[in-house]
C-alpha cells in the first residue's frame, strides 16, 4: 500500500496506562505515515490524559474522550465514523495492550492493496499464525469461538474473533449502513459476517498474537455469553432466510 494512502489506526482504551505510550511509539515507528485515534472510555487510571500528552507532541496522534465504558463495538463505531468523516482511505483496528504487534501492520496493508481486498484480517489460526504466552483455556476459547462462528454462520474465515484488521473506507461505510448492536468482542464476528454476506473480498494474513505483559484482560463471562447468543441468532436467521429462498411460492396467482 502506498504511503500516500490515508490510514487511520483506531485504538480503543480502558485502563491501559501501562501500555499506551509503548504501543503508540511502536506503531508510529512501524507505519510512520499512519494516523492514530485513541478512543478512551473514561479510563480512571489516566490513560486518556497520557494519550493527550503524546498527541500534544505528535500531529499524527489524536484522542477521542468518551465519558464511560460503553463496549468495544461502540468504541470502534465512533472511531470509524470519525475517520470516515475526515476522508481516511483505510481504517485499522488494533488493541492497546501490545498483543497486536504494530510491526506486523504493514503486512495487513500490503495484503489490502496486493490482493485487492476489502477487509484483511490478522489471523492467528492460518498457516504461519501463532499465539505466545496464552494459557490453554484461552486458546480453546478463541479457537472454539471461531469454529462455532464458521459453523453457525456458514463462513470460511479461520479467525473471525480477532481484532487486528484493516478495512477499505468504502467497504466499511457500506458495512455501517445498518446499525451495529454488538457491544463486546462479537462485534468482530458481526463485521466479518456482514462483509461475507455483502460479497466483499475478505483475506487473512498470519500474525503472531502476544499475550499482554501488563494490565488486565477485558475478557469476561458476559462478553462470551453475548457472543454465543448473537451468533446463534444470526445463524438461525441466515438459515431461515436460505430456506425461504429455496422453497417456491405456491400461492395461487389472482387477478
Amino acid at each position: 500500500m502506498s504511503a500516500s494512502d490515508r490510514v487511520l489506526v483506531a485504538v480503543p482504551t480502558y485502563d491501559e496506562r501501562e501500555n499506551i505510550e509503548s504501543v503508540l511509539a511502536r506503531l508510529r515507528a512501524a507505519v510512520p505515515h499512519a494516523h492514530v485515534l485513541v478512543v478512551d472510555d473514561g479510563s480512571p487510571d489516566g490513560t486518556g490524559e497520557l494519550a493527550d500528552a503524546v498527541a500534544a507532541t505528535d500531529d499524527h496522534v489524536h484522542v477521542m474522550h468518551r465519558t464511560s465504558k460503553q463496549g468495544l463495538g461502540a468504541a470502534y463505531v465512533a472511531a470509524f465514523e470519525w475517520g470516515l468523516d475526515r476522508g481516511y482511505e483505510v481504517l485499522v483496528e488494533m488493541d492497546a495492550d501490545g498483543s497486536h504487534q504494530p510491526e506486523q501492520l504493514p503486512r495487513l496493508l500490503e495484503a489490502l492493496a496486493e490482493q485487492r481486498a476489502d477487509l484483511v484480517l490478522g489471523s492467528r489460526w492460518v498457516a504461519g499464525g501463532a499465539i505466545v504466552n496464552w494459557p490453554w483455556h484461552r486458546v480453546l476459547l478463541s479457537r472454539g469461538g471461531s469454529l462455532y462462528a464458521r459453523t453457525a454462520l456458514g463462513i470460511s474465515v479461520r479467525d473471525a474473533t480477532g481484532g487486528f484488521r484493516a478495512f477499505r473506507a468504502e467497504a466499511l461505510a457500506r458495512l455501517l449502513e445498518v446499525e451495529v448492536a454488538s457491544q463486546g468482542y462479537c462485534f468482530q464476528i458481526d463485521m466479518v459476517r456482514r462483509a461475507v454476506a455483502a460479497g466483499m473480498r475478505v483475506r487473512e494474513v498470519p500474525i503472531t498474537f502476544v499475550e499482554r505483559e501488563r494490565g488486565r484482560s477485558k475478557m469476561s463471562r458476559a462478553i462470551v455469553v453475548e457472543a454465543v447468543r448473537r451468533v446463534s441468532v444470526w445463524g438461525w436467521q441466515d438459515r431461515t432466510a436460505r430456506l425461504r429462498r429455496a422453497v417456491p411460492d405456491r400461492r395461487p396467482v389472482t387477478g
